[in-house]
């Protein structure tokens, strides 16, 4: 069974850094474009990051840029987003998503995920 488990969120001041990890079960990261999306209250889910199937290729959302670092590591099938300078705006439920396509265009445009996590929550205060 394929499963996606988010951890890392919480509460914590602007400024501060998280590293947000999704391990998964059932496949390997590595054959996956992986992906970090987020939803704020009264918002949209949108595409924060992703990095392709072959685990050098990332790409960011132009607004975000910066601040966000994707990453996985293969021996421990887990994939990672770093978060530094976090602001008030970043306050959301950060979730992980794979497709399975080889797709480098959806990979880039964030689109096209089956899969997903839970989510985990992350809330940035002032």
């Amino acid at each position: 069974q394929v499963q996606l488990v988010e951890s890392g969120g919480g509460s914590v001041q602007a400024g501060g850094s998280l590293r947000l990890s999704c391990v998964a079960f059932g496949y390997s990261v590595s054959s996956y474009c992986m992906g970090w999306f987020r939803q704020a209250p009264g918002k949209e889910r949108e595409g924060v990051a992703s990095i392709y199937n072959d685990g050098r290729t990332t790409f960011y959302a132009d607004s975000l840029k910066g601040r966000f670092t994707i990453s996985r590591d293969n021996a421990k099938n887990t994939l990672y987003l770093q978060i530094d300078s976090l602001k008030p705006e970043d306050t959301a439920m950060y979730y992980c998503a794979a497709n399975p396509s080889t797709s480098w265009v959806l990979c880039r445009d964030m689109r096209g995920f089956p899969l997903w996590g839970q989510g985990t929550q992350v809330t940035v205060s002032s």
